[in-house]
């Protein structure tokens, strides 16, 4: 059923619904945040059409977002989000994706641009030098078996342990590096073997390492707590649990297609929606495996940290201080939370895909630093663009399960990216703008060119005037590293 604007209902200038009763099949309105421009390129492809067979799903409960940054996905819609019932609502391998814990961490320094500018393009071919990357390519770092099994269960704090990190950084982890739940006998031999070699390692998509200086604060309170400047030097790593992610969801669609309608008498709209109750054997083995995934997609951004912070002191000759985190966010993921429905505090299974956590003030989970805020929340925008640092709020909570979005989002696929814009020349352009780059390939470039996403100032705007986040600091791009 294609939706057309006038079929949506306005809530304000940055929120619409689609009623419950549109479709016989919705058991919850469904809602998406974006201005009445951006609304109309949403409606051009499946986005919404998806959301309303997300607000179908068995248990799903209040209402199925879409935040600015949404399009198309497989079943969910990426910048979708979801509750279900806990423990006899499903959980869908659609609503958490194929990259399993794709997620953005910052890295800070205390150093300005300025003192720091001559050595950008050193620091660009160091950290391509330290970081592998690209499709298949491997780490240093090659895991025994039983120690892919404590990486799978114990996420970044494995790595902690193990040299290639401080104890601090996992304070400033959601989750702490490691989601509890994690059970390596659910993840098939084929998966482990794919993430054997991959820790520490960016692949290649949009996945990247950063260098960026904050160009404007927002809010010097707020960016007081965080620890950042006017000028400050940071990092980015934006990147997921690899293969072994990708195999894990393969693995329990194949298994889920198999029992959903004649174990469970299970029907969804579409069968990307593929699902089953939590509370099954089957979910409890897909959420346990997820949790793997989700843990080795931290200790992968962890190891990422070990190697930009030894590019950062081979460049600097270790005058350059320490990189301290600011924050690590899943994209991609669902968690067991509780939240307040219809004026009651319930659990449930929260989907969140192409979309980040932000708890407000307040919130237990947090530590006593970020409790006093709110949670930080990174988005990063197309390659060459603005990034931003946003924070959590108590309206996140009440509306959106205490969720935002997670980036700018694509607006055209990558075989038309690659059609648009040569990568030659998108190279030579960045480097126009003063921004250093370290690519594995002119085509890889040019698929991620900046024209292929949404304008992440817009998107920025319509979360921060919804008040589900609230803009701290703006970052721009000095060097950038790609597979």
């Amino acid at each position: 059923m294609k939706l057309s604007k006038k079929e949506l209902k306005k809530i304000s200038d940055v929120s619409w619904e689609i009623p419950k009763g549109f479709s016989e099949f919705m058991k919850v309105p469904a809602r998406i945040y974006a201005t009445s421009d951006a609304l109309e390129d949403i409606l051009k492809d499946q986005s919404l059409e998806q959301l309303m067979n997300v607000a179908a799903l068995p248990g799903i409960e209040k209402v199925a977002l879409a935040m600015p940054d949404v399009h198309e996905g497989y079943g969910f819609p990426i910048g979708g989000v979801a509750a279900t019932s806990y423990p006899d609502g499903v959980i869908s391998p659609g609503g958490i994706g194929f990259d399993i814990n794709c997620g953005i961490r910052l890295l800070k320094s205390s150093k300005h641009i300025d003192k720091i500018k001559d050595y950008i393009e050193n620091l660009t071919q160091e950290i391509y030098r330290q970081v592998p990357s690209g499709v298949g390519r491997g780490g240093a770092l090659r895991l025994k078996t039983k120690e892919m099994d404590h990486v799978l269960e114990q996420g970044a704090s494995w790595m902690v342990k193990h040299g290639y990190g401080q104890p601090e950084d996992l304070d400033d982890i959601e989750s702490k590096g490691q989601l509890l739940g994690a059970n390596p006998r659910c993840v098939s031999l084929h998966a482990k073997q794919r993430g054997q070699d991959q820790l520490g390692t960016i692949g290649a998509g949009n996945h990247f390492v950063e260098i960026d200086s904050v160009d404007q604060i927002y809010n010097e309170e707020v960016a007081r707590v965080f620890g950042l400047f006017s000028g400050q030097l940071v990092f980015l790593i934006h990147t997921g649990s690899r293969g072994l992610g990708h195999q894990v969801c393969t693995d329990y669609l194949r298994e889920m297609v198999r029992v959903m309608k004649p174990r469970y008498g299970i029907d969804v709209p579409d069968r990307q929606l593929v699902c089953v109750p939590f509370s099954s054997q089957e979910g409890k083995n897909y959420f346990s495996a997820m949790a793997c995934a989700a843990n080795f997609a931290w200790a992968n951004r962890q190891m990422i940290t070990w190697e930009v912070r030894e590019a950062w002191q081979t460049v600097l000759k270790g005058n350059g201080g320490d990189l301290a985190i600011l924050y690590d966010v899943a994209h991609n993921i669902a968690k067991v939370e509780e939240h307040e429905i219809e004026g009651q505090k319930k659990k449930v299974i929260v989907h969140r895909k192409g979309a980040t956590r932000a708890f407000g003030p307040g919130h237990p989970e947090l530590k006593e630093t970020f409790r006093k805020v709110g949670q930080p929340i990174i988005i990063p925008g197309s390659m060459g663009t603005a990034s931003y640092v946003l924070v959590g709020t108590t309206q996140a909570m009440e509306e959106t399960f205490g969720s935002c979005c997670h980036g700018a989002g694509r607006r055209m696929s990558r075989r038309q990216a690659k059609r648009e814009v040569t990568g030659s020349k998108l190279y030579d352009e960045l480097r126009k703008k003063g921004i250093s780059v370290q690519a594995g390939s002119m085509r890889g470039l040019a698929e991620e060119a900046p024209l292929a996403y949404k304008d992440v100032d817009q998107v920025v705007r319509v979360v921060h005037q919804a008040g589900i986040a609230k803009k701290v600091a703006r970052l721009v791009p000095v060097g950038v590293i790609k597979g």
